[in-house]
């Protein structure tokens, strides 16, 4: 029987990988909630959206609605500080909070507990007091915040008590001017550390890891394993780590949560969600994964809401379904999107050959068109579109321009077929 998994707030880059990663599970139905009416609304199918503030007295009544709605099993905390509410809420939650214990999840959210915590044990980055003399540059980074934001390089005395104005709460950290690493790990319901691998952070954006590969170190793993030992972990969480100019690994943060970059590993065989999942449903789970190099790039991408309703699709053959003597493999998902919908798809074409035969040279079936039609070159597309309930996609402009200005149906361009799918799970 599927389990039914929350993951709040789901629109995060966080919440993002969490849909990727169990979008095509047969364990696991995905609930979304969100305050924000943000990305999350185009990726989950099953999406909530309320005003869900972790700071109001009624946030935990509210989470408990959802999960008593929808009979939800897990939620998983998609913002470090979710993490840390949910987290300390677990006792008033109706579902399985997937994080680690309360009281790791707060260390790991205070940079300063943290540098505390393991000072002694591994290096961490000179933390100095606001008025002692400082060697600059230094890094200026809040206690409590996450990836770059509200971070900066101060070059004087000057520049630390201008944006110490502006946020209290930064901590003024030794400047460490090589690569940094995030170090991806997976503990066991008997506390066994069964992963730890690192990803360098190549390029970064707003805070989040858009280029990365994987490196191997023996250091990860050591480092892994002493802080494993010492907080108690369960299920996936990272740490990350920073190069002082001798070369010399550094902690920077922890956190008891999936990260969005995750995704390189996932590639390799590493579902660090579904691991976890299984291990809260007391399996004993193991780590496969495929050995080969591997580098992530992440960039902006676009899914797209349209207002429109169709019963049928009329589609076009040369130079659309096939594009340069290869299928269209965009315009195909589509089309199988479609019928998954009970859309009525019609192929429409001019194409001078036997298309049965054609057809089966590109392995295509006939079976995904309700109906052919094959018309000669003189022949008007309009006149054979019976259904106004329809949409047409043509590489030609003037085949769209004419279904456009005759019928008043929707027309489409192979270079906006990306706007038709739909991406919810």
């Amino acid at each position: 029987m599927k389990k039914n998994v929350l993951v709040f707030p789901c629109g995060s880059e966080i919440g993002l990988e969490v849909n990727r990663a169990l979008a095509d599970s047969t364990h696991f139905n995905l609930y979304g909630a969100n305050s924000l009416n943000d990305h999350g609304k185009l990726v989950y199918k099953n999406y909530i959206q309320s005003d869900f503030n972790i700071d109001s007295s009624s946030f935990i009544d509210e989470i408990n609605h959802v999960i008593n709605t929808y009979s939800i099993d897990f939620i998983i905390p998609a913002h470090d500080a979710a993490v840390v509410k949910l987290s300390n809420s677990q006792s008033e939650i109706n579902a399985v909070v997937i994080t680690s214990l309360a009281e790791t999840c707060e260390i790991c959210r205070s940079k300063g507990r943290s540098y505390e915590k393991f000072k002694n044990l591994i290096p961490t980055p000179y933390v100095y007091a606001a008025d002692e003399p400082m060697d600059f540059p230094v890094f200026l980074k809040p206690d409590s915040g996450q990836g770059s934001k509200g971070t900066h390089v101060a070059y004087s005395k000057e520049d630390v008590d201008f944006y110490f104005k502006r946020d209290s709460t930064l901590l003024a950290l030794e400047y460490l001017p090589g690569k940094e690493y995030t170090i991806d790990c997976f503990t066991n319901k008997d506390g066994k550390l069964l992963f730890a691998e690192g990803r360098v952070r190549s390029r970064i954006v707003n805070g989040i890891s858009v280029n990365s590969s994987h490196v191997q170190n023996k250091q990860f793993q050591k480092i892994a394993e002493i802080i494993n030992s010492t907080l108690s972990f369960r299920g996936v969480w990272f740490f990350q780590v920073k190069e002082r100019a001798c070369g010399e690994l550094v902690l920077m943060e922890i956190s008891p949560r999936i990260a969005g970059t995750m995704a390189l590993f996932r590639a390799t065989g590493v579902n660090f969600i579904q691991l976890t999942l299984f291990d809260r449903m007391g399996y004993d789970v193991s780590v496969v994964q495929n050995k080969f190099g591997i580098e992530i790039d992440r960039a902006l991408f676009a899914r797209f809401t349209l207002s429109i309703e169709y019963e049928y699709v009329y589609v076009d053959f040369d130079d659309t379904l096939i594009i340069n003597n290869t299928v269209n493999t965009t315009l195909i998902k589509f089309l199988y999107q479609a019928r998954n919908h009970n859309k009525k798809i019609v192929l429409i074409t001019k194409h001078i050959y036997n298309i049965q035969e054609t057809l089966e040279k590109f392995a295509i079936s006939n079976l995904l068109f309700n109906e052919i039609i094959q018309m000669e070159k003189s022949e008007k597309k309009c006149d054979y579109i019976k259904n106004m309930n329809s949409i047409f996609i043509d590489d030609s402009f003037e085949e769209r321009k004419n279904i456009l200005q005759t019928l008043s149906i929707p027309v489409f361009g192979l270079d906006a077929i990306e706007s038709l799918l739909c991406w919810k799970v």
